[in-house]
């Protein structure tokens, strides 16, 4: 059984800075794809990041793009999300996701991926 577990959300003034992290266990990861999405209030949930587990390939939403950065540790199954410059809009419950087999490429769907997190919150005050 498949267990993600985030953590790192919390509350930052805009331009500030956070790390979260997702623990993976349960499961080999060699051809997945691991991914961060969020969903704030009264919005569907959007894709911000995914990173293949073996490789260099990663992709990111626009929104995020040269302020976010996702990256691995292999030994640790563990994926980072790092939030820099961060906005009010960046407010929202991060997910942290697993799509178990992908032979090439990164989906940005959300039914693509097969494990979740529980969530964590992010909040970004003005």
């Amino acid at each position: 059984q498949v267990q993600l577990v985030e953590s790192g959300g919390g509350l930052v003034q805009a331009g500030g800075s956070l790390r979260l992290s997702c623990a993976a266990s349960g499961g080999t990861f060699s051809n997945s794809v691991m991914g961060w999405f969020r969903q704030a209030p009264g919005k569907e949930r959007e894709f911000v990041a995914a990173i293949r587990w073996s490789g260099d390939s990663t992709k990111y939403a626009d929104s995020v793009k040269g302020r976010f950065t996702i990256s691995r540790d292999n030994a640790k199954n563990t994926v980072f999300l790092q939030m820099n410059s961060l906005k009010p809009e960046d407010t929202a419950v991060y997910y942290c996701a697993a799509e178990s087999f992908r032979s090439w490429g990164i989906s940005m769907t959300a039914n693509q991926y097969d494990y979740w997190g529980q969530g964590t919150q992010v909040t970004v005050s003005s």
